[in-house]
């Protein structure tokens, strides 16, 4: 397993595909992060599919309102969380391959739990997106996400958990 540096900034995602580990950067985007660890320590992410994934871009998932496996694929995508969406967090650092970024609307303050992760570099969406966060062990997984807009049988996290809490 990877080296985790910091468990409380640190999620593990069981996905159909296999163990997905992302260190996140409370440091660039202190809200996200904050929000994407509550949302994982509410089990919110259970269950979540990955609604739209597009080859040589990115696995889109995280709809935890219209996303469960067995749920109505047609709005998967459609829904956030309970919460407020959150302010931008845009900041220099780069979509490259492995990294976590926040998906939103047009309105750039519109990010609530839906994200993505980048199949390869993504230039275009820098300083676009707010980045939360880094695959560091388990792209392979990721790669092996069935592809589709929407995905006919989309792959999902059975599990996300917050290192420190394993």
């Amino acid at each position: 397993m990877a080296e985790i540096k910091d468990p409380e900034n640190t999620f593990i995602m069981e996905t159909t595909k296999g163990k997905v580990v992302i260190e996140a950067f409370p440091n660039v985007a202190p809200k996200h992060v904050d929000r994407i660890r509550e949302l994982t320590r509410e089990g919110a992410y259970d269950g979540v599919v990955f609604h739209r994934v597009i080859s040589d871009f990115m696995a889109q998932g995280g709809d935890v309102e219209h996303g469960k496996k067995g749920g109505n694929a047609g709005r998967a995508g459609t829904g956030s969380s309970d919460k407020p969406d959150l302010p931008a967090e845009f900041s220099s650092v780069r979509h490259v391959r492995g990294t976590c970024s926040m998906a939103r609307s047009q309105n750039p303050n519109s990010a609530n739990s839906q994200f993505f992760i980048c199949f390869t570099d993504a230039p275009w969406l820098d300083k676009q997106y707010t980045v939360w966060g880094q695959v560091i062990e388990g792209m392979e997984a990721v790669d092996a996400f069935e592809r589709g807009e929407p995905v006919r049988n989309p792959d999902h996290i059975i599990t996300m958990k917050v290192a420190a809490d394993v």
